[in-house]
């Protein structure tokens, strides 16, 4: 069987997007609780491979992948090529130092992990990061390829989602990885709750209300800020014809309204560069207020992207050149 790998770069997902503010602000708050406690919430070498079953995995995986990536070996006894690849992926987790967290799976004990996980062959590798699972490799596969995606994933995990991994320590006793903390209730905590579920259930309008509720308090809330900006998004494309959109920004390349319209629609469709670079395009040929309109709604999409996405720092520097 050939490894089958995934693409770590692809569309904006916005539910992703959301995830990925939440894993940050939860391991920013793990780092800053063992400040707070004097310690260093460091882990022992040999705690960096775990064996997981179905009444751990929220707590073993889901709830440890908002601080660091997760690999999940899926494997058997029975299973020869697991008997070449599982010893590969030990040693790699001690070598990446804390990088990722290695989660080991008999599938035999653990049927029902296996049946959600959609796995029809073993060995299979995937990786949960900030609660999100995804494929890395089926089947036998060399070092180097191992390698390759481990190291992408560990990028995308500190790119895209803020995990810095975890503090080992050679000195520290096996077993002694810190629990998973209840994140602190915070004072806006009910009206983002009350935003997300407006959010979920379409009401776009009380969304946004609830968002810049908070922010009235809060100004600096990043959380509120990116709800802000995905809701106002899918407000702005609800109900647009497509097909029409397109036409007029293809058929009117000098009007501002038509080519921020199709900038929106190119970000909710995944075309994230196609987005940017519209709209970077539209500003180097404007001037005056028309060109301010636009630069204010691009920053309005690196909003819904994240302000670390490597695609929004490239647009950023873009962006400074077009204007500059």
């Amino acid at each position: 069987m050939q490894p089958r790998n995934m693409s770590m770069s692809g569309v904006v997902d916005l539910a992703a997007v959301k995830a990925a503010q939440e894993a940050k602000a939860k391991a920013e708050q793990a780092r800053a609780q063992a400040a707070r406690e004097g310690g260093t919430g460091a882990i022992s070498p040999a705690d960096l491979v775990i064996d997981v079953d179905e009444a751990g995995f929220e707590r073993d995986v889901l709830q440890r992948s908002a601080e660091v990536p997760v690999v999940i070996d899926f494997w058997a006894e029975w299973c020869e090529p697991c008997k070449q690849l599982s010893p590969v992926l030990e040693r790699l987790a001690v070598e990446y130092n804390g990088r990722f967290l290695l989660a080991k799976v008999d599938v035999d004990a653990n049927q029902m992990l296996m049946q959600q996980f959609g796995i029809q062959g073993i060995p299979a590798v995937f990786a949960v990061v900030a609660g999100q699972a995804l494929p890395l490799f089926q089947g036998a596969a060399g070092e180097a390829q191992i390698r390759q995606t481990l190291d992408q994933l560990v990028q995308v995990g500190e790119q895209r989602f803020g995990l810095t991994g975890l503090t080992v320590d050679p000195e520290a006793e096996p077993g002694g990885a810190p629990e998973a903390s209840e994140r602190p209730v915070g004072p806006h905590d009910g009206l983002l709750e009350a935003a997300v579920q407006a959010l979920d259930s379409g009401d776009l309008s009380g969304a946004v209300q609830a968002y810049k509720n908070v922010l009235n308090e809060d100004p600096g809330n990043e959380e509120a800020k990116l709800g802000l900006a995905q809701a106002e998004l899918l407000q702005r494309v609800q109900g647009v014809d497509p097909q029409q959109v397109r036409r007029d920004a293809a058929d009117k390349p000098a009007d501002v309204q038509a080519q921020i319209a199709a900038a929106d629609l190119d970000l909710v469709g995944g075309h994230v560069e196609d987005a940017f670079g519209r709209l970077i395009e539209t500003v180097a040929r404007t001037v005056g207020d028309d060109r301010d309109t636009v630069r204010m709604r691009l920053l309005e999409l690196f909003e819904v992207v994240g302000p670390e996405d490597p695609r929004v720092i490239a647009a950023r520097r873009a962006l400074a050149r077009a204007l500059f």
